[in-house]
Parts: C-alpha cells; sequence; structure tokens
C-alpha cells in the first residue's frame, strides 16, 4: 500500500515540496514541489493544511510524575530539597498508579507530536517488580515506538543516600531483572518499536557496581546506557566529597565513557569535560525546562555539539517539568539557549527541531528515525496553523515554534495513523483524566 502525502503547507525535509510517499512503515520517495510520484499510488492524504515535521524523539522522561505535577511539597526548591520532598511520596507509588501515569504520559507525549518515547523509571520494588513490562504494554497499546529503560537505585538512606529504604533493589536483584527485561522486550531490528536501555539513576543514589555491570550487559545485549550527570552543583560537591573525583571522572571510572551511553541533563560541563564527551561519543539530552523550574542552570549545547556529542531534547519529569509536551519543549529549548548564549542568532528554531528529531535519536542510537528521507521509518507530526496564535506568519516551519505550537493534528508511527484530528483513536480522554487525577489523589 503507497500512501501520498501530498503537497504539504510546509516540510522540514529538502526536494520534498511535493509531500512524500509512504510504502508500509517506510518513506520510500520525496516528491518536488509541482511532481507527481514516480510509481503509481493507493491512497492520497491532502496535507495542504499542515506543516510537516520527523516525529519528535523524546530522551529523558520519568512518567510516573505525571501523578506529582506542581505538588506543593516540592515547588519552588532546587533538586536536592526537591528530590527529599518527592522521594517518600513517590514511595506510595502501586502498580495502578504506575500504569495510568504512563499511559497519560505516553498520551500526552503523543498528541504533542512525538513518535518515539523514552522513559527512565527507577521505582522499581516491591509491588512493582514489573515496572518495565507495564510501559512496554502501554507504549504499544498506543502504538508509541518506545525506549524504556531499566532504571535503579542501590542507595538509600541507610547508605546516607536520599531514596527511602524500601523502594531499592540490591546490585544481583538490579541485574537479574536487566537480563530479564532485555532478553524479553529488547529489538535490535531497524524499525524496531521497543527497545530497553540501562538507566542506574544518578551519581549520589547507585553503586559502583551496578554501574559497571550495566556496562558489561549493554555490551552482551547490545544496548544503550543512560543516567543523570552534571545536573547540579551539589551533585558535584558530593561527586567530589564521596569519590574524592568529579562526575565526569565517575563516569569514566565506571566505563560509561563509552558511545553506548547518553547523558540527562549535563549543565555544569567545563570545556574539557564537552571535549572528553564528544571525543567517545556520549550524547547529552537537553531538558530545557527541567532545568529552568529547578533553576539547575544551562547546558552547554553548542560546545557539546562542537565537540562531536549528540544533543537531543527531554521532558523530563512531569514534576519537574509539568508538562509531557515534546513540541512545547522545542519552543523552551530555543528561548532558553538564546538566553543563555546571550545571542539571538547563535541557536535557531531548525538547530531546536534538530535536537528534538536527528540529535535526539542518535541520542538512542538510532539511524532509522529523526529524518523525513528516503529509507527512513515513516514517524511523522502534522501540525496545522489555523490557530489565531500563527495568524500573520511568513515561516511556517519556523511559526511552530516561535509561535508556540503543542498540539499536533496527525501523527503517523510507522506508516500508521496514530493521532487523527488532534485525538488518538480509541482513547477516552475524558476517562483517562478522571482516573489519573483519582490516582493522584493518593499524593494528597
Amino acid at each position: 500500500m503507497r500512501l501520498w502525502i501530498k503537497d504539504p503547507l510546509a516540510i522540514l525535509a529538502e526536494n520534498a515540496g511535493g509531500g512524500l510517499v509512504v510504502e508500509n512503515s517506510r518513506i520510500v520517495e520525496l516528491v518536488p514541489a509541482g511532481k507527481q510520484p514516480s510509481q503509481p499510488i493507493d491512497r492520497t492524504f491532502d496535507a495542504s493544511r499542515h506543516v510537516i515535521l520527523p516525529g519528535l524523539i523524546n530522551t529523558h522522561h520519568h512518567f510516573f510524575q505525571t501523578l506529582s505535577r506542581v505538588h506543593p511539597q516540592a515547588y519552588n526548591k532546587e533538586l536536592f530539597p526537591w528530590l527529599v520532598s518527592l522521594y517518600p511520596i513517590w514511595g506510595r507509588l502501586n502498580r495502578d498508579m504506575f500504569r495510568i501515569g504512563a499511559r497519560l504520559a505516553l498520551a500526552e507525549l503523543l498528541l504533542s507530536g512525538c513518535t518515539t518515547a523514552m522513559d527512565h523509571n527507577y521505582m522499581v520494588f516491591k509491588g512493582l517488580e514489573d515496572a518495565t513490562d507495564i510501559e512496554v504494554e502501554e507504549a504499544r497499546k498506543l502504538g508509541v515506538r518506545a525506549t524504556v529503560t531499566r532504571g535503579s537505585l542501590s542507595l538509600s538512606e541507610k547508605d546516607g543516600a536520599i531514596p527511602p529504604d524500601h523502594i531499592v533493589q540490591d546490585e544481583d536483584t538490579i541485574l537479574a531483572d536487566s537480563e530479564r527485561v532485555l532478553q524479553t522486550f529488547h529489538d535490535t531490528s531497524d524499525g524496531a518499536m521497543t527497545q530497553i536501555a540501562l538507566a542506574p539513576c544518578a551519581p549520589f543514589n547507585v553503586s559502583r557496581g551496578v554501574m559497571t555491570a550495566s556496562a558489561e550487559l549493554a555490551e552482551k545485549y547490545d544496548c544503550r546506557l543512560h543516567t543523570h550527570l552534571a545536573e547540579t552543583e551539589d551533585e558535584e560537591e558530593f561527586c567530589k566529597a564521596t569519590f574524592g573525583y568529579r562526575p565526569i571522572d565517575w563516569l569514566e571510572d565506571c566505563g560509561w565513557l563509552q558511545p553506548r551511553v547518553w547523558l540527562a541533563h549535563g549543565i555544569h560541563f567545563t570545556t574539557d569535560d564537552c571535549t572528553k564527551l564528544g571525543r567517545h561519543g556520549v550524547g547529552v539530552c537537553h531538558c530545557a525546562t527541567s532545568n529552568a523550574v529547578l533553576a539547575s542552570g544551562f547546558c552547554p549545547t553548542l560546545e557539546l555539539e562542537a565537540a562531536g556529542s549528540p544533543v537531543g531534547l527531554g521532558v523530563d519529569g512531569s514534576a519537574s517539568n509539568d508538562g509531557s509536551n515534546l513540541m512545547e519543549e522545542v519552543r523552551h529549548a530555543l528561548m532558553v539557549n538564546r538566553l543563555g548564549y546571550k545571542s539571538a542568532d547563535r541557536v535557531t528554531h531548525r538547530d531546536a527541531l534538530r535536537w528534538a528529531t536527528k540529535g535526539s535519536a542518535l541520542c538512542l542510537g538510532r539511524d532509522d528515525i529523526g529524518e523525513i528521507a528516503i529509507g527512513k521509518q515513516a514517524d511523522f507530526a502534522l501540525f496545522t496553523l489555523d490557530e489565531m496564535r500563527f495568524s500573520g506568519n511568513h515561516d511556517p516551519i519556523a511559526a511552530l515554534v516561535h509561535c508556540g505550537a503543542n498540539r499536533a493534528d496527525r501523527v503517523m508511527v510507522a506508516g500508521v495513523w496514530r493521532v487523527i484530528d488532534g485525538a488518538i483513536p480509541g482513547l477516552d480522554v475524558p476517562a483517562l483524566i478522571a482516573e489519573h487525577s483519582n490516582a493522584a489523589r493518593i499524593f494528597d
């Protein structure tokens, strides 16, 4: 079945003004403006009202945190006191809450134009042993491409760390379950819908043993590695006091300076750190909104890219971002970087869109998504410009970012429409919100 997505208002691809042709799950042709497809087609979709982007790719999130947005015990705080406030609250999670939190986060991402969702879940404890399985199930139900991480916490209050004792696991349990989910769900094939990555949480709550053994498993199963790093100055002081060196040195000591790795936040890097990360091909997920909410600082995006590090985007947890909207994150990334670099031209809307697409794909180790090009997966986000906020614009692609697009009209994943007319077919959104809101009351 060959589908011609015809004559878009604009498209983020070269020489494709006439649209593109999808066959099964792939892009098979780009059509120049004013031209027809070179081979017969079976169906046509009129995209003359739509701006077409590659499907957006989220590279850092915590789905369960949708249940604790703007919690009064945590807002107006920086990271460490924020975590001290929220860990005991998150420790009351159960399977039903966890599932509905993941479902809402995935739906919110999808409606924002996100076609590949990544989650860094480290809440795996008694009663939530199958947390990874739940997230995979929910992503598959919605048809979202997903990289689900088997996260972990191994240090708790008894060890001088922040997490309550009951939500951490010992190293043997973490590693055994990491291997189980890799064997069960991890798909390394081109066009894979489900991949697993291993994601010990952060330097201040996991042991070196978990880090090094996770790196060994990643090599064995050909998967990615992920962790938080260099998010705050407090983290840097903790690493110096505890290990005798800075966070990036801890990463190197654990065998994590390698191309399988992508990091969340990456704010407090020196120029030498950026050079080292780039030399080793380590990616960094920029979380502009979360970094601003927690007042953590600015990620050196341009220095990292110049050094050779892939840079992607992530909405981060909904308790620090208070949203799971990746298109909004693109706009925030543009604004935050212009502020950070004190320049109106060093970071453009196309840079922010690149981070959310091709850059994010590189962070996840994928070359089959993130671009509108022949042979790539048919993952697209289509936006209309018929709201007042876009009226009078002179560049449709720039308008999506500058004027604040936040909801896709159509979203395709692997050649299948997963959002139609701004809605997810078969999903009862009012019922989802009611169930999710009711679950969140347990955290009151």
